[in-house]
């Protein structure tokens, strides 16, 4: 079994019953650590904590809606009274809206703002104070590559993800003195069920805002060369090395340094491509 990773011994995970979150848990039990399994989901988080069980971690699994300050308390206090504290705290539930500003319905800017920003926000306030009270610990906030670059048509989606990214960025600096190290994860596509239950979720009122985009997007995530377990690693590897912003693809980590230094290249590049995926689709 491979040895723990230095303050990576108790770890929470929201959204840990399918996908990234399952994979980010299962990488940290590897290790023989302790994760608490959260989801909105009770059976799925079970069914994640037997895989963690089997992989060498152990741990407890609980519902936790994101939206509901009452889950995280009640979880809190759990990983207060089991463990005495908290070593990593991952916000990774999340939701995908597909839509432009002028056409996505207000109702779905505040569900994905509520889910995708205010969990992150919801799951700080409830166990960041124990990494405080330590004088150690490390808080990951998953993100995307979408705040980043801001693709049309996912307009409440990028607006949510680039505020957890600002969030993360604030926290950095709030946290710096006590000890606690923070982290935002801006993966880009890969292979995932995000749409999928995204859409199992949202109200069917709403409709299909972009179904366009929407197609070109689950394309992108079948051809994607990495899977939720690459990017649980690159997590992983940013926990044990403290490293603030985790960009697991290497195109968009040159993607990244374009926009920065050459913004309007960039615009003019990325709508290029776009139009050519819009046109495909």
């Amino acid at each position: 079994m491979e040895r723990a990773a230095a303050d990576a011994t108790r770890v929470f995970v929201t959204g840990a019953g399918s996908g990234l979150g399952r994979a980010i848990a299962l990488r940290f039990a590897a290790t023989g650590a302790r994760v608490a399994v959260t989801d909105l989901d009770g059976a799925a988080a079970q069914a994640t904590l037997e895989e963690v069980e089997k992989a060498g971690g152990s741990g407890f699994a609980a519902v936790c809606d994101v939206r509901r300050e009452e889950d995280f308390a009640a979880a809190a206090q759990r990983v207060e009274r089991e463990w005495s504290g908290l070593d990593v705290l991952v916000n990774n539930a999340g939701v995908a809206t597909a839509g432009t500003v002028l056409d996505a319905p207000i109702e779905q800017w505040r569900w994905v703002l509520d889910i995708n920003l205010l969990g992150c926000v919801r799951g700080c306030r409830a166990l960041v104070p124990q990494m405080v009270a330590q004088g150690r610990g490390h808080v990951v906030n998953i993100a995307s590559f979408a705040g980043i670059a801001n693709p049309p048509a996912l307009a409440s989606y990028n607006a949510a993800k680039a505020a957890v990214i600002s969030l993360s960025e604030t926290l950095r600096f709030e946290l710096a003195p006590h000890g606690v190290a923070v982290s935002v994860a801006c993966p880009s596509f890969f292979k995932t069920r995000l749409l999928e239950s995204s859409r199992s979720q949202a109200p069917a009122a709403w409709g299909n805002a972009a179904p366009q985009m929407e197609r070109i997007v689950e394309r992108l995530m079948d051809k994607a060369p990495l899977g939720a377990e690459d990017v649980a690693e690159a997590v992983y590897q940013a926990v044990r090395r403290k490293r603030f912003l985790v960009l697991p693809h290497r195109d968009e980590r040159q993607r990244a340094r374009l926009k920065r230094f050459a913004p309007e290249l960039y615009f003019r590049l990325a709508r290029k491509a776009t139009e050519k995926f819009l046109h495909q689709g």
